[in-house]
C-alpha cells in the first residue's frame, strides 16, 4: 500500500480528510476571514498610487474625520443586525438628536450638559420606541424603522423651522482637534467602537444579541427574555445615533434638520462591508470600522482623483454588492 493511499486511510479512520496542502483553499479561507482587512489595505494602495496626495497625513486625518460619523452610526446599527434586525432610522434619530441639544441650549436656555443629555436621552427613546414597535408591536424592523425615519425627520423640521439652529460654542469643540492636528471626532469614533466592542464581546447583554440573531426561537427557549432585550439593542442603536448626530453638527457648528439624509444607508453598508452578516448572529465591532473607513477612503480618494459625485455613487454601490457576495460565500463555506 502506497504512503497516499495509507494517510487517506488514517485519515479516513478519523473522521476526517487528509489536509490540503494547495494554497487554493488556504488563500480562499484568508480571503472570506479577512475580506475586509484586505479589502482596505489593497484600496489604500491603489488609491496611493492614482494619487499622489493620497497618503499626506493631512488627507489621512481628513480620511478618519469623514469616516467618524457613519462608523459611529454604524458601532449601534452593529448590534441590531447581529440580532438579524434592521435599523433605518438612525440618520433621522442623529438630526433630531442634535437639533434637540442646539433647540434646548438656546430657545430653552438649558444649560450645555443638560441640553446634551436631553439629546442622548431622546436619541435612546426613538429607539426604545422602535424596539417596542418590534418586539411588542410585531412590527416588521424594516417598516417599524422605517416609521420612526419619518417621524424623526419630521419633528427635526418641526423644532427647527426648516432652519439651522446654531450649536452651542462649549459643545462645537468635539468637531475641533486637539493640539491642532488631532481630529476630535476621530478620538470619539475610537471610544466608541471600544465601547461597542466591549458590549458585544464582553457583555450579558451582547452574548445575548449574538444568540437571537443566531435562532430567536433558541435564544428564547434557554431563558433569554428576546422581548426586552430587542428594547435595550435599538435603544442602543438610538443613543449611538445621537452621539453621532451631535458630532456631525459639531463640525458643522449648527444643527440642521436636513443633517444625516441617507447616513442609515452608509451605517448599513459598513457594518455588511465590515462582515456582520443580515441574517444575524455574526459581526464585530472592529469589523464595522473596517467597512467604515473603507467607504471614507474609497470617496477620499475618487475626491482627490476628481471622479465624478454619479460615477461615486456607482463605485459605492458595487463596493456594497461584492461585500454581500463575499458574505454569502463566506456562509456557505461555513456550513
Amino acid at each position: 500500500m502506497s504512503a497516499d493511499v495509507k494517510t487517506g486511510a488514517a485519515a479516513e479512520a478519523v473522521g476526517t480528510t487528509p489536509p490540503d496542502d494547495g494554497l487554493g483553499p488556504w488563500f480562499t479561507r484568508a480571503v472570506l476571514k479577512n475580506g475586509p482587512l484586505g479589502g482596505l489595505i489593497a484600496l489604500v494602495v491603489v488609491m496611493a498610487i492614482l494619487s499622489g496626495d493620497f497618503l499626506n497625513g493631512q488627507n489621512l486625518l481628513n480620511v478618519g474625520v469623514q469616516a467618524s460619523v457613519t462608523a459611529v452610526l454604524a458601532f449601534g446599527v452593529t448590534f441590531v443586525i447581529v440580532s438579524a434586525g434592521i435599523d433605518l432610522s438612525v440618520g433621522s434619530v442623529a438630526a433630531l438628536s442634535a437639533t434637540v441639544v442646539a433647540w434646548a441650549a438656546t430657545d430653552a436656555g438649558l444649560p450645555v450638559w443638560a441640553a446634551v443629555l436631553l439629546g442622548l436621552a431622546l436619541g435612546a427613546a426613538a429607539g426604545l420606541v422602535s424596539g417596542a414597535l418590534v418586539a411588542y408591536g410585531k412590527l416588521p424592523a424594516f417598516i417599524a424603522t422605517l416609521a420612526m425615519l419619518s417621524v424623526g425627520r419630521g419633528l427635526a423640521l418641526v423644532i427647527t423651522g426648516g432652519t439651522p439652529i446654531p450649536f452651542p460654542a462649549s459643545v462645537s469643540k468635539l468637531g475641533d482637534t486637539l493640539g491642532g492636528w488631532l481630529p476630535v471626532p476621530v478620538l470619539v469614533m475610537i471610544a466608541m467602537g471600544l465601547v461597542a466592542a466591549l458590549v458585544l464581546n464582553r457583555t450579558y447583554a451582547g452574548r445575548a444579541m449574538f444568540a437571537i440573531g443566531g435562532n430567536e426561537e433558541a435564544a428564547r427557549l434557554s431563558g433569554i427574555d428576546v422581548k426586552r432585550r430587542k428594547l435595550v439593542i435599538y435603544a442602543m442603536s438610538g443613543l449611538f445615533a445621537a452621539v453621532a448626530g451631535i458630532v456631525l453638527a459639531a463640525r458643522l457648528t449648527s444643527a440642521q434638520p436636513q443633517a444625516a439624509v441617507g447616513y442609515e444607508l452608509d451605517a448599513i453598508a459598513a457594518v455588511v462591508i465590515g462582515g456582520a452578516s443580515l441574517s444575524g448572529g455574526s459581526g464585530k465591532a472592529s469589523g464595522t470600522l473596517i467597512g467604515a473607513l473603507i467607504l471614507a477612503v474609497l470617496r477620499n480618494g475618487l475626491n482627490l482623483l476628481s471622479v465624478s459625485a454619479f460615477w461615486q455613487q456607482v463605485a459605492t454601490g458595487l463596493v456594497i454588492a461584492l461585500a454581500v457576495l463575499l458574505d454569502t460565500l463566506r456562509r456557505r463555506s461555513a456550513r
